[in-house]
């Protein structure tokens, strides 16, 4: 049989009818510990922390999704983001994109940092930013892409090639784009990392993490990490973003057709200033985002033309349909502040240099119709200065 193509392995990859029951869907196995016959002497489970059927499904239909071997899923992203920082040992050092969720900028300065490990945080668009800062003691390079919340685009194949030529592990957060838009492992990453919380699981009901990888050490390694440190999800989560996984697809198509739309509106209108979505020719690196994305995706970002905190906080507090939330990539359309909300622990000076400006909003372009959100949109803005 041929591989299965995309949408197929959403619903089927990794997934059989549960053996005693013939259950379509695969059960959720709520428990904690498995019967042995003898000590040791068991059925490939001891566990829940160690292995749970439900879990275990699903990181395979991941590993699948991302055209990797490997896949380990965690209790959140940011605990996903916390074991595969503890591949590395004091000394170590990280490049990382300057452009990054507020949390894994947290994690890397506020954790990881006590624990000797040194962060170099720069603007990935320019390669030989990242060359300059690789020294014998760098180990990792970590990028986003699109980057949260400017939507900048990195190119990962030539990242792929600096890191395999000083022999680093490479790690892209896949979060926004999802593999049904880019499979990072197939252009050269060593690791995917995914906020499962967003587009995959889909529906705004669950918080987990994963990581992908192709290399039987790395995994070797991040499955010690797992089962040592314990931060697993649960079977019921599991089995929630299992479900959501099934109409990722069809999820996609929708917010990426939203987000053009979105973004034409918002480009065309008198009180916004700029807008970033890598669709657009003039977004930089848009010649890379076509051809490593198979769309550009339902994020938009946008600042006013008034520049005015209070303008913005106007704007985010006034939408219907937009609701103002944390979080994103849900069937439903959120509004955030990233200065104030996702992106508060990254100091003022810092957010501003890549363009976190106080008046910078952005949108996650949920699947409802888009006429609705236009409309809400615009009314929001025509209650500012």
């Amino acid at each position: 049989m041929t591989e299965m193509k995309f949408a197929t392995k959403t619903i089927h990859a990794g997934q059989q009818p549960d053996p005693t029951t013939g259950s379509v869907m695969t059960p959720i196995y709520q428990t904690s510990t498995y019967v042995q016959d003898s000590p040791g002497n068991h059925k490939g489970y001891e566990y829940s922390r160690t292995g749970n059927p439900t879990r275990n499904t699903l990181e395979d239909n991941l590993a699948a999704l991302e055209n990797g071997k490997y896949g380990l899923c965690f209790g959140s992203g940011l605990a996903a983001v916390d074991c595969i920082i503890k591949l590395l040992k004091p000394g170590d050092e990280v490049i990382s994109t300057n452009d990054l969720y507020g949390g894994t900028y947290r994690i890397f300065t506020k954790v990881f940092e006590k624990m000797g490990i040194k962060f170099h945080f720069t603007g990935m668009d320019k390669l030989e930013n990242i060359e300059s800062l690789v020294n014998s003691n760098t180990k990792m390079i970590w990028a986003e892409t699109p980057t949260n919340p400017m939507l900048n685009i990195i190119d990962i194949k030539s990242l792929a090639e600096i890191s395999k030529k000083n022999q680093l592990i490479f790690v892209v957060d896949n979060t926004f784009a999802t593999p049904y838009l880019q499979r990072p492992l197939d252009l050269g990453a060593d690791i995917v990392m995914h906020s499962l919380t967003k587009y995959m699981s889909g529906h705004s009901d669950v918080v987990m993490g994963a990581a992908i990888c192709k290399d039987e050490k790395i995994a070797e390694e991040l499955y010690f990490l797992q089962n040592s440190c314990g931060g697993v999800p649960g079977p019921q989560d599991a089995f929630l973003v299992l479900r959501g996984i099934k109409t990722l697809h069809i999820r996609m198509q929708r917010h990426c057709e939203n987000g053009k739309i979105i973004a034409d509106f918002l480009n065309n209108h008198p009180k916004v200033n700029n807008v970033y979505w890598p669709g657009f020719e003039s977004h930089f690196n848009h010649d890379v985002a076509k051809k490593q994305m198979h769309d550009f995706g339902g994020m938009v970002s946008f600042d006013l033309i008034s520049n005015k905190l209070k303008d913005a906080i106007k704007l985010v507090s006034s939408t219907h349909f937009f609701a103002l939330a944390e979080s994103l990539g849900g069937v439903e359309s959120l509004i955030g502040h990233p200065a104030s909300m996702t992106h508060a622990a990254i100091p003022k000076v810092e957010r501003e240099k890549t363009g976190v400006v106080d008046s910078l909003i952005r949108l996650s372009v949920g699947i409802e119709d888009v006429e609705d959100l236009i409309e809400d949109l615009d009314k929001a803005l025509n209650k500012i200065s």
